[in-house]
């Protein structure tokens, strides 16, 4: 199951109050109004992981209760206790446990009850201690610990101004545990200052004291919640892309464990699946399969990355990649091709296959002009200025930065990955807004004149056969691609029945308006591709 968490100040409706006291736990209200069941509410946690225990979920029946809550991580042994006053006195109910999620059910002692988890203080170790088992780095092949005590996390309680060294505000993430009892005190326990491993792994020194319990195992998280708590803006940032989502389509299959679609589609699209894929694990199933491209996917925690912001892969390339969803992910991984090429390519796409178009994600080849066909036969290379000039590639435009100024004006990441300005045009653009509109104008309207060329082909000179039964859709793929929509296109068999050079010039077609830039990555490289795509359209209507 998926390790979630809450923050201890948010969401005091439906019953659910996580509280931290002296005795650490979790709070739920009880009462005849009670709801049924209480949502999830997940909030990014100052710090890390926190160790409190809390509740994920309750069914309030008549006169009993059934609880399903988290034992937090590392701590143990917890117990729920009932209570007729939020201030006591609390009385035990049911056995003790350790195991991290667990259900629960109870005899309500009243009509309005508190029901609590109670815990033991969480214990914290420190970095080193995890070392001695846990510093080598299967997937980098490298010690985990040496390279982590390089990395800006090491060294973020003591890059911090004097000021800000004392301050509560700043420590929880700028030490480990602070504001908690065997936490990171002010002008205290150096061992645990920095981000460590338990910031994001939960409490290890239950688990350094009895290394064979499963139930006292350190959390493995993937969610970006789990980066949020500290990195604030760059969470709510993420939050509202792309990346922040599951493709709706992939909810299902990558919840039920479908293998097969996790396959095909789990290298780009489903952030755990994607990390099972690198470090050669089983493919996840439940809810750790619900999410979408995640923090960790991009940059490498551990510190064994040598690239800009503990990136996995380099920012710049230009050597050719796509990723075919018929092959393996183990054989076809290239760690020197750049970040977003990763996901953002051809996918293996031919202009052989009928079933449907080119995938929404062209987007590198289309930069470095490697990507569809020539009227000679010859693949095609023909780079964008933008592919060879611009020093970061893709981030150079779609992660603009700005610097900390104050807090109105906060460091800009630009976590969007939306080109929410043209600043950085000007380097070599006097006028980039009006180069932007003429050029999106220009591959617009030619990306039109071969639709219209394939559609009056589609109702002049494409087979009677083809022409009786699917009209102007009669050039497209079996699943048609967002030009026609509305219908279906020939089958596999009538496929056949449509030329070649059809057929190419509306993978062309579709190559450069699934690249979604209009021109702007590389626009004479997408007037190439159209111009070959209407000079072949043409050259059937003149049969």
């Amino acid at each position: 199951m998926k390790t979630l968490w809450f923050n201890t100040h948010r969401e005091l409706r439906g019953g659910l109050v996580p509280v931290m006291e002296l005795a650490l736990g979790a709070l739920l209200l009880i009462s005849q109004s009670a709801p049924a069941s209480t949502p999830r509410v997940l909030e990014p946690t100052p710090g890390g992981i926190s160790p409190l225990p809390f509740m994920y979920g309750h069914i309030n029946g008549p006169g009993g209760t059934q609880i399903a809550p988290s034992a937090g991580f590392g701590g143990g042994p917890f117990q729920a206790v009932v209570s007729t006053n939020v201030s006591g006195p609390w009385i035990p109910v049911g056995p003790q446990f350790l195991t991290n999620y667990f259900t629960l059910s109870f005899t309500n002692v009243a009509p309005v009850c508190f029901y609590r988890i109670k815990g033991s203080d969480p214990a914290y170790d420190s970095a080193i201690s995890c070392a001695n088992c846990h510093g080598y780095d299967g997937v980098a092949n490298v010690w985990a610990y040496d390279t982590w005590k390089n990395t800006g996390h090491a060294k973020a309680f003591d890059n911090l101004p004097a000021f800000a060294q004392t301050n509560a505000s700043c420590l929880p993430c700028h030490s480990v545990g602070f504001g908690y009892p065997n936490g990171y005190k002010v002008n205290g326990n150096p061992i645990l200052r920095g981000v460590q491993c338990e910031n994001c792994h939960g409490p290890g020194g239950n688990h350094a004291s009895n290394r064979s319990n499963p139930a006292k195992y350190p959390a493995v998280e993937l969610t970006s919640k789990l980066c949020g708590g500290c990195h604030t803006d760059v969470y709510h940032q993420w939050e509202t892309s792309a990346h922040g989502k599951l493709n709706p389509e992939l909810v299902l299959p990558f919840t039920t464990g479908d293998t097969n679609r996790m396959n095909t589609c789990g290298a780009c699209h489903g952030g755990s699946v994607r990390m099972a894929m690198l470090k050669g694990h089983a493919l996840p199933k439940g809810t750790e399969g619900d999410m979408g491209v995640v923090c960790a996917n991009c940059h490498e925690p551990h510190g064994a990355s040598t690239n800009t912001a503990a990136l996995r892969n380099p920012l710049f390339s230009t050597n050719d990649y796509t990723y075919s969803t018929s092959g393996s992910f183990s054989t076809q991984y290239v760690a020197s091709v750049q970040i977003c090429a990763q996901c953002h390519n051809s996918r293996g796409a031919t202009w052989t296959s009928t079933s449907r178009p080119p995938h929404h994600s062209p987007q590198y080849n289309m930069l470095i002009g490697t990507a569809g066909l020539l009227a000679s036969g010859l693949k095609p290379n023909q780079p964008a200025a933008h592919a060879l000039l611009i020093t970061n590639q893709c981030v150079g435009c779609h992660m603009q930065t700005a610097p900390y100024v104050s807090d109105p004006s906060a460091e800009v990441t630009e976590h969007t990955f939306k080109v929410t300005s043209l600043a950085s045009c000007l380097k070599c653009h006097p006028n980039p807004e009006g180069l932007v509109q003429f050029t999106t104008g220009a591959v617009s309207n030619q990306i039109q004149q071969v639709k219209t060329a394939l559609d009056f082909w589609a109702v002049t000179k494409a087979p009677p056969a083809l022409q009786s039964k699917y009209g102007t859709r009669s050039w497209e793929y079996t699943t048609p691609g967002s030009l026609s929509p509305g219908g279906t296109g020939p089958t596999t068999s009538e496929q056949a029945l449509i030329p070649d050079t059809i057929k190419k010039a509306r993978f062309d077609l579709y190559l450069v308006l699934y690249d979604g830039s209009y021109g702007v990555h590389n626009g004479p490289f997408a007037t190439t591709l159209l111009d070959t795509a209407q000079n072949w359209v043409w050259a059937e209507l003149m049969k």
